[in-house]
């Protein structure tokens, strides 16, 4: 019987189990920000420990950046204080930082595959939810918490249980106007928010075979919002294609060699899986969430749930999310009224997500009533937006272009919602005050549908709002 590549991954880098079951898991690639890494380091001074392989730590700074300015000190006393600690942190142990000063510094989950310093069949772990986000390069990526990133910069190790694999397998072809964001987020409503738990998803099928590396990332990225720890996409020629190059990629005569390796760690074809799931892509259309969580979606053809027409399972949080979204059940999605529209974030900042916005953007005006930000995942994704004239489409059309950073994905730098401003994002959770109020409501859905919000000024089927049915390809 053949293996999964995360069976191969974890068996390649077990170092041994642990009285209690566990497995020491040898951890190849260790990313840090300055939210959860202060503590960290603080024990470590504690314990009088060191870094044990400084090399294969990577930092920026991403989640208390302002994206308005970048002038220092920042307004912020508490953002101010954790980059002043992480850069301390990071000189004095010899770790790579990438600053704002460098032209590199970013989200850690964009920052991480555009240096090349994510790389297929290796362990990665981070400080933060989205770190399933690396394993769109074949990669098993965990986030982590505080106490492990103390074990780790102590020991490159942790320890962890390990999963069962489900394979979400989506072939089909998707119709014009589907995004990758669209396909997680059916997903993750088919499947629940809890249904991954104990679970590493493996996406298989034709649909993320066509993806760029870019739309399988924002899949793999948002693994974590169905529950479960890890996901990944098997590597291959587009894997390899995108990293040939890269500052930490292997070059010349080592390049061959690892291109072999990666490869090996595809999963066989005989290999057995805890579960599968089949989804056709047809079924799959622009998708939006109504609630407090990334299942409770829809699709923009759909009307919101009513508590009377839900299981009776689904009827608590169902009142809940309509009472605190002030959304009417039985009602359609389509026409609601936003405040705020936001393109950015870990799941949706890239390059790419950029450019089929500015597609469809050009000749557009962003509605009066309507705040609309874009924010780069890293410098490196501003420079080549300003580069193609990318960022003059947006300001045109009445979008603010900022700098590099999370921005309105969480509450943890100025770009937050006021009262209860209603948010188009293309973002990761909508939770109950994830972007800054306590009752500011947040509406997930992909960034060309944020950019139809936008210029609507409400809630809109970006196929009628670009004429995308007839000049997009499926």
């Amino acid at each position: 019987m053949g293996k999964s590549l995360f069976e191969k991954v974890w068996d390649a880098h077990t170092v041994r189990t642990l009285s209690n079951g566990q497995t020491q898991l040898l951890i190849g690639t260790h990313l840090l920000h300055e939210v959860t890494s202060p503590q960290a380091f603080g024990m470590l001074r504690d314990l009088n420990l060191k870094v044990a392989y400084p090399h294969r730590t990577f930092a920026t700074v991403d989640h208390i950046v302002p994206t308005h300015s970048r002038v220092e000190p920042f307004a912020d006393p508490l953002a101010d204080a954790m980059i002043n600690e992480l850069r301390k942190n990071c000189a004095d142990t010899g770790v790579t930082f990438f600053d704002m000063n460098t032209g590199k510094q970013g989200i850690v989950h964009v920052v991480g595959p555009e240096q090349g310093i994510t790389q297929p069949g290796t362990t990665i772990a981070c400080g933060d939810s989205h770190t399933s986000t690396h394993g769109a390069f074949g990669a098993i990526a965990f986030g982590i918490g505080t106490t492990q990133i103390r074990d780790l910069l102590a020991t490159q190790t942790m320890a962890l249980t390990q999963l069962k694999v489900r394979k979400i397998e989506v072939n089909g072809k998707l119709r014009p106007g589907v995004y990758a964001k669209d396909v997680i987020l059916h997903i993750i409503r088919k499947l629940g928010v809890n249904g991954g738990t104990g679970f590493a998803y493996e996406y298989a099928g034709e649909v993320f075979e066509k993806f760029s590396m870019e739309e399988r990332m924002t899949v793999c990225n948002m693994s974590i919002e169905g529950g479960a720890r890890v996901g990944y996409i098997n590597p291959d020629e587009k894997t390899f294609e995108y990293l040939k190059g890269r500052p930490y990629s292997p070059k010349g005569a080592e390049w061959e060699a690892a291109v072999e390796q990666w490869k090996s760690f595809a999963s066989d074809a005989d290999c057995d899986y805890d579960d599968v799931v089949a989804i056709d892509a047809a079924d799959i259309a622009p998708t939006v969430t109504w609630g407090i969580n990334p299942a409770q979606a829809i699709t923009i053809e759909e009307n919101i749930p009513s508590v009377d027409n839900v299981k009776d399972s689904e009827k608590a949080i169902t009142a809940e999310a309509l009472e605190y979204m002030k959304l009417e059940g039985g009602t359609a999605i389509k026409g609601t009224k936003v405040d705020v529209c936001f393109v950015g974030s870990c799941t949706n900042g890239r390059l790419s997500d950029f450019e089929e916005v500015a597609k469809y953007l050009k000749g557009h005006k962003v509605d009066p009533g309507v705040k609309a930000i874009a924010v780069p995942g890293s410098q490196i994704v501003d420079a080549i937006c300003k580069e193609k004239g990318i960022d003059a489409i947006y300001r045109e059309a009445g979008f603010e272009w900022r700098e590099a950073g999370c921005s309105m994905c969480l509450a943890m730098n100025p770009d937050k919602l006021i009262g209860d401003q209603l948010s188009a994002s293309s973002s990761n959770r909508n939770f109950k005050g994830r972007q800054g109020s306590p009752t500011g409501r947040t509406v997930l859905m992909s960034p060309v549908m944020v950019a139809a919000a936008a210029i609507r000024g409400e809630i809109s089927d970006s196929r009628e709002v670009f004429d995308i049915r007839e000049t997009a390809n499926a």
